[in-house]
């Protein structure tokens, strides 16, 4: 054998095996781009079908929003939202929505995704969450938005560690130009001997109060309240607010539950968050909505890596939301 036979083509001993295994090719071909279409036109049917099937819904107006306001706004309509860029604008503060798509009043199916162009900022900043910071936490947070830390007072708390921010003015997402001094209250710790604190009695039986009320001599008054969404006998409201420093002459109410025939099991349900372990105390809000609105079922202070858990009636409640540091950060249908 020669060097250049291995160059060269050998024709097939057999010309039938030639044109079966041609033919035995093509057979496959067809059966693969049958099954390809197929394919396709089933997935293609079923997500026309899925997205059909969802409500159809107006997209609201969230220009001039802050992003945790814009969120907001579009899951109250199970409506997504996605950044689509961003813009220098001297006249509408930072992180406020410029630009939305589709626009306002537009009428889309349920799950539709927003595209949100936002203000890089200008002379105008939204005042950010400081409660539940540390103190020096807070005021470099202030420092990234162009805002100053002003006049720091003290007050005791049963509920905050010492340097904690228990509250603010202005409040959160309210819009200043840059260089806004930004007043806080920050806890001092528990109190010396002698001094009495309001505890916070809500979301909690009156037989707590009761107590409360015997140990440090100071009277209150109950007003009842026959539409509450809570179990009988749970205080709904308190004045004056928690951590007030209170006197045995001050006046002290309590708005409680007087809603009947609320046992436990059927008809409630139950509500688990873990607060993160990393940071410092969040501020944890939680609300509940129904047809006839929103209400507050926890509102306070938590370490991190504590749990909140809560046995909620029904009682119309569709849906519940999350809220940290001001924050929505989940919601929950209600089952």
């Amino acid at each position: 054998m020669e060097f250049k036979d291995f160059f060269v083509a050998r024709p097939p001993e057999d010309g039938k095996e030639r044109l079966l295994s041609v033919g035995f090719a093509f057979r496959m071909v067809g059966v693969g781009l049958t099954l390809f279409l197929l394919t396709y036109f089933l997935f293609s049917w079923t997500m026309e079908t899925v997205i059909h099937n969802r409500k159809e819904v107006i997209v609201p107006d969230i220009s001039g929003k802050s992003a945790s306001n814009a969120l907001q706004s579009l899951s109250e309509n199970n409506l997504a939202m996605k950044i689509g860029g961003y813009e220098f604008n001297d006249s509408v503060p930072i992180g406020t929505v410029l630009r939305q798509v589709p626009s306002s009043g537009a009428t889309v199916r349920e799950g539709k995704i927003v595209k949100v162009v936002f203000s890089q900022g200008g002379e105008s900043v939204f005042i950010p969450t400081l409660i539940g910071l540390p103190l020096r936490n807070a005021e470099l947070l202030l420092r990234q938005r162009s805002l100053l830390l002003g006049e720091v007072t003290e007050s005791y708390s049963l509920k905050a560690d010492r340097g904690m921010v228990l509250s603010q003015d202005p409040k959160p997402d309210t819009s200043v130009t840059k260089n806004t001094m930004v007043q806080a209250v920050v806890s001092a710790g528990a109190p010396p001997a002698g001094i009495i604190i309001m505890p916070d009695f809500r979301q909690k039986k009156t037989e707590d109060a009761y107590q409360w009320s015997a140990e440090t001599k100071i009277n209150f008054d109950v007003v009842e309240d026959g539409s509450s969404f809570f179990p009988s006998g749970t205080v709904v409201d308190q004045s004056p607010v928690p951590d007030t420093v209170v006197y045995p002459d001050s006046k002290v109410k309590l708005t409680v539950s007087a809603k009947k025939g609320r046992g436990s099991g059927a008809g409630e349900f139950h509500v688990h968050y873990d607060v993160t372990q990393k940071g410092s105390k969040r501020h944890i809000r939680i609300v509940a909505l129904s047809h006839s609105g929103e209400r507050e079922i926890f509102n306070g202070l938590r370490d991190p890596g504590s749990v909140i858990d809560l046995t909620v009636p029904l009682t119309g409640a569709e849906k519940i939301r999350i809220f940290v540091n001001g924050i929505l950060v989940e919601e929950r249908p209600v089952k």
